[in-house]
């Protein structure tokens, strides 16, 4: 793997402090969330941003679906506290039943 330069190791460091404090969140508020996990090309942040909210089972995932918005919003709230601008909530985060290696 690549080495970061400074300028994405902030850029990191500022996307897990934001991801885990959605994940502590999300654990708590919604049954069946396994864990939060995400995937960024540095070169393009904060446009290839995204966030992933991984349910353990369907029925879980449908459950919390009708949520999806409000949990869109707070990340691009956390990130707007942060500095970051995301300019399409609707693309930086999604749920799924798949993990980060799949």
């Amino acid at each position: 793997m690549k080495k970061l330069s400074k300028v994405q190791q902030k850029q990191q460091a500022l996307v897990l402090s934001v991801a885990d404090a959605i994940e502590e969140q999300a654990r708590a508020q919604i049954p069946g969330m396994v864990q939060c996990w995400f995937d960024v090309e540095y070169h393009l942040f904060p446009g290839s941003l995204l966030l992933c909210f991984q349910f353990e089972e369907q029925a879980a995932l449908d459950a919390a679906k009708p949520d999806l918005l409000k949990w869109q919003k707070r990340l691009s709230a956390a990130m707007l506290k942060k500095g970051v601008i995301l300019k399409d909530m609707r693309k930086h985060l999604t749920f799924t039943l798949d993990g980060p290696e799949d």
